[in-house]
């Protein structure tokens, strides 16, 4: 290290002490903060202190409210800036449209906690994201020279302009972005970066375990409709399932489900494999493909084994699932209604700091950027909700102030069963396995009541229809002398997480 570096750690560590006494007693402003002026310091001291400061949680945007031209001024904290007012001021057209006109948001930011720091935010329609940033405590201005289209002026006229704090302030906010991008990182930094990430927010333990990782597995002693529960740990599926665990609670990100056939052959039935062409279908492939492909998996998949429970065991339709699950094979993965069965509510369903206006901005994003993949992602379910048919995000927009509904409420009505898709009935991985033990026989009288389109991988597994003996459970288990309820057939750690 050079003795500049030396000096300048120093003179941080220093203000480090001095700064907690100056904001306690409100003396003066300190020059700086130890994590404005980290990214600046040697990589051995800079990056371990910034692991503690920032996480892949601080890149999303905190809603601070809306700008509307009914409204005097909204007024916030900071990251930064503890002072901060906005006002929106409707301006004449640029454009041939003279009727649309636009708008400018004035944004005066005061009160900062330090001189180097600065504040990142992001404004946004359903029509629109855009962004700036301050590291000046004056009136800043943000111009929209004319609207896209009317209807983003009647919808800014009732609702405004959604204004978003990036939390982390700039440069916490670009190194968050060193944080997320390794949980999709096919490495042992990203698998680190992944379990990391599950240990802070999820409170998820990760212990390792012992050779073998993987069990010897005796088929006679599987059983049709065993739950098979997967979590893949690195790579682009570790990094996508560690995201869907947190918004969704669970400690799974995967699912498939065993059937044997009339000769006693294993099989695996499984919604989300990935054909020769890139696609996710529904499949039901021989048990021993299914295992090779497991243990071939570059996204080191930790896979538990839920044995059916005897009582329900004995009455499983093993024709009624098999029929069920030749009739799905070749379908598509359920994406239509993946995002909905874990938003039940305005507002308890979303994990700080997401909520319904952070949802509808992503959903307006992705629409502009890929309108494909926004239509087969949310925008028939939503029209499936709404009772319409082909309507874009800002049609069904439209539509729900026309009806007096929120956007929020819309979110949480319940995904159907019976609701038919372009592509058929959107069946996603544990929706699958349930609507086959349904046909089954296994959810008895009440499954008529159950839309299991409405389940996520966490309702699945808490079910009371597992074996919960441990002293029956096959020799060959996996389970660390009685220390697990399951099986666990394959993995390098022991999740010592409560998640059954």
């Amino acid at each position: 290290m050079s003795a500049f570096a030396r000096a300048l750690c120093l003179i941080v560590l220093w203000f480090t002490g001095l700064g907690s006494h100056f904001i306690t007693s409100h003396a003066f402003k300190v020059p700086f903060r130890v994590n404005d002026v980290l990214p600046v310091l040697p990589h051995e001291i800079s990056w371990p202190v910034l692991n503690n400061f920032h996480s892949a949680v601080d890149l999303l945007p905190y809603f601070v409210g809306s700008v509307t031209p009914n409204n005097v001024s909204i007024a916030w904290k900071g990251a930064c800036f503890y002072g901060n007012e906005a006002r929106l001021e409707f301006t004449e057209s640029d454009r041939d449209e003279t009727d649309l006109g636009g708008a400018v948001i004035h944004l005066t930011t005061s009160a900062a906690h330090s001189w180097t720091c600065m504040d990142l935010y992001v404004f946004a329609t359903p029509y629109r994201i855009t962004w700036d940033y301050y590291f000046s405590a004056r009136e800043h201005t943000l111009r929209f020279d004319s609207w896209e289209e009317p209807a983003e002026l009647e919808y800014v006229k009732q609702h405004g302009v959604s204004v978003f704090l990036m939390p982390s302030g700039m440069m916490g906010t670009l190194f968050s972005l060193i944080d997320v991008l390794p949980l999709f990182s096919n490495t042992a930094w990203g698998q680190k970066a992944n379990i990391d990430f599950l240990k802070k927010h999820m409170g998820a333990t990760f212990e390792k375990r012992p050779q073998p990782w993987r069990a010897t597995i005796d088929p006679a002693d599987v059983h049709s409709g065993d739950f098979l529960a997967v979590s893949k740990i690195r790579g682009r599926w570790g990094g996508f399932e560690t995201l869907e665990k947190w918004v969704t609670g669970a400690f799974a990100g995967h699912t498939a489900v065993c059937l044997k056939d009339e000769t006693g052959n294993l099989w695996i039935g499984e919604s989300g494999h990935e054909n020769e062409k890139g696609e996710e279908i529904i499949v039901v492939i021989p048990w021993e493909e299914w295992w090779e492909l497991t243990l071939k998996d570059s996204s080191n998949p930790q896979v538990a084994l839920l044995p059916l429970h005897p009582e329900l065991r004995a009455k499983f339709n093993s024709s009624a699932a098999w029929a069920y699950a030749w009739s799905m094979s070749g379908k598509p993965y359920g994406y239509h209604n993946m995002i909905f069965s874990w938003i039940d509510t305005v507002a308890d369903n979303y994990p700080p700091p997401l909520d319904a206006n952070l949802v509808i901005s992503v959903m307006s994003m992705w629409t502009r950027l890929q309108p494909s993949y926004a239509a087969n992602m949310w925008n028939e379910a939503l029209n499936k909700r709404l009772g319409t048919e082909g309507l874009d995000l800002h049609d069904i927009l439209v539509e729900t102030e026309k009806r007096g509904i929120a956007f929020d409420q819309l979110l949480t009505i319940p995904e159907q069963d019976e609701w038919v898709y372009s592509d058929g009935k959107s069946t996603t991985c544990v929706a699958f396995i349930l609507s086959m033990y349904k046909e089954a026989g296994i959810l008895g009288p009440i499954s008529s009541s159950i839309q299991v389109t409405e389940f996520t991988i966490r309702d699945a597994y808490m079910l009371k229809i597992f074996e919960d003996n441990q002293t029956r459970l096959p020799s060959w288990c996996n389970n660390e002398d009685g220390q697990l309820p399951f099986c666990q057939i394959l993995g390098e750690y022991r999740d010592g997480t409560p998640w059954l």
